[in-house]
C-alpha cells in the first residue's frame, strides 16, 4: 500500500497542499550556492540566520537545531532546571505529549500535564485549576489539531501573564508562528515579546530543508546550544540546511497576508458544497481542517482516481472520525495553494466525497 502510494505520488505533477510537490532539485536550488560553511554549528551561514530570526523575533540571540523535538525538549529541560518544578503545562494535543515518544520525560525528567479539553483551545480558566509548582507553560500558535486557530489577543496575553505571575516561564511552540502572525496581523517580534522562548520551524510552511531556531535570552539560548551537543544535534556541518531556511524565509513572510486571504476565499467557495464542512469557518490562519462527508474507503478511492487521471496529488487517505460517514483532512495553504483558484479547489474537494 505504501509503495503504491508513494509511486503515484512520484507520477504526479501538481498539488494543492501547502507548497506542492517540493521535489529534490528544488530543495537543493534553495541552498545559495556562495553561502558561507559552518564548522560544528558555529559561524557561517548558521550564525547569519541565527542572528536574522533572533531580530525578527525580538530576541537577543537564537540557535540553530536540527529538528523541533530536540529543540523543544532542551528549551524546557533549560526552563526547569532553572526552577524548583519539573511540570509543563500544555494542551492535550501538544506534540511533545502526542507525537515525541515521551521524550521529555524519558531524556529530560520533565512531567507534562495537559490542561483543558481537547476539542478547544486552552482557556485562563483552565489554568486557575493548576496548584502545583510550574516550570514553564507552553501555547502553540496556531494550534494546528484544531485547525489552525489563535486564542484572542486579550486571552493570550492572560494566559502567558498567569505564568509570569507564578514564576514560570513561558514558551511559545511556533512551528507555524509566521501562519499565526498573518492571523493576528502583528509581526512576530509583537507575539513573541509575550513569551520567554520561541521556536519556529523552517520545513513547515517555508518549505525549507529540515531545520528549526529557538530564540529568548542569551543565557537560556547558551544552554539550549550546550544541549544541542549533548543530543548529538551539533552536526560537522549544518549550513546547507541554514542557507536554505535563510533564503525562503522572507518571501515566505511576506506571502502570508495573500495565503490567509486566499484561505478564506476557498472557505467561502466550500459554502456552496455541503458536502466539505470548513473547520474553524472563516479560517483563522493559513490553514484550515476539511471534515468530509463520505466514507475513508471512498475518499481513497476518489484520492486515487484523481491522481491518476488528473496527475493532481491530494491527501491519499483522510483520518477517521466518531462518525463512519465523516472523515478530516488537514489543507495547509502555501505556494502551491496560491497556484490554484479557489473554485476549481472547491471542485477538487467536492469531487473527494462521490
Amino acid at each position: 500500500m505504501e509503495d503504491d502510494i508513494s509511486a503515484r505520488r512520484a507520477a504526479c505533477t501538481d498539488s494543492l497542499l501547502g507548497n506542492g510537490l517540493v521535489r529534490p532539485p528544488e530543495l537543493l536550488a534553495s541552498i545559495d550556492p556562495e553561502a558561507r560553511p559552518d564548522l560544528y554549528g558555529e559561524g557561517g551561514v548558521v550564525a547569519e540566520l541565527e542572528e536574522h530570526v533572533a531580530a525578527l523575533l525580538g530576541k537577543p540571540a537564537a540557535v540553530f537545531l536540527p529538528s523541533g523535538t530536540m529543540a523543544q525538549g532542551a528549551v524546557l529541560r533549560v526552563h526547569a532546571d532553572q526552577r524548583t518544578s519539573r511540570t509543563i503545562v500544555w494542551h492535550p494535543y501538544s506534540h511533545l505529549e502526542r507525537h515525541e515518544g515521551q521524550g521529555y520525560a524519558r531524556l529530560h525528567q520533565l512531567v507534562g500535564r495537559p490542561v483543558g479539553d481537547f476539542e478547544r483551545l486552552i482557556r485562563r480558566s483552565d489554568l486557575l485549576s493548576v496548584a502545583e509548582p510550574v516550570a514553564a507553560l507552553v501555547l502553540e500558535l496556531p494550534q494546528r489539531d484544531l485547525g489552525g486557530t489563535l486564542p484572542p489577543w486579550d486571552e493570550l496575553v492572560a494566559q502567558t501573564s498567569w505564568a509570569r505571575d507564578r514564576g514560570a516561564a513561558v514558551h511559545l511552540d511556533g512551528a507555524r508562528l509566521w501562519e499565526a502572525a498573518a492571523g493576528y496581523e502583528r509581526p512576530p517580534a509583537e507575539i513573541a515579546e509575550l513569551f520567554d522562548t520561541v521556536y519556529v520551524s523552517f520545513y513547515k510552511d517555508v518549505g525549507a530543508l529540515p531545520g528549526c531556531c529557538v530564540a529568548g535570552p542569551e543565557e537560556d539560548i547558551a544552554q539550549v546550544r550546550e544541549w544541542r551537543g549533548r543530543l548529538g544535534g551539533t552536526l560537522f556541518a549544518m549550513w546547507p540546511a541554514a542557507s536554505s531556511a535563510l533564503g525562503l524565509l522572507d518571501a515566505t513572510l511576506a506571502e502570508m497576508p495573500a495565503r490567509l486571504a486566499h484561505a478564506r476565499a476557498i472557505a467561502t467557495a466550500l459554502g456552496g458544497v455541503p458536502e466539505v464542512r470548513v473547520v474553524p469557518d472563516p479560517p483563522q490562519t493559513p490553514m484550515m481542517h476539511l471534515l468530509f462527508a463520505t466514507t475513508a474507503e471512498r475518499f481513497r478511492m476518489n484520492a486515487k482516481r484523481i491522481s491518476e487521471e488528473t496527475g493532481l496529488w491530494v491527501w491519499p487517505n483522510a483520518v477517521e472520525t466518531g462518525d463512519p460517514e465523516v472523515v478530516r483532512c488537514e489543507l495547509p495553504i502555501g505556494r502551491a495553494t496560491l497556484r490554484h483558484k479557489p473554485e476549481t479547489i472547491t471542485e477538487i474537494l467536492a469531487g473527494l466525497c462521490g
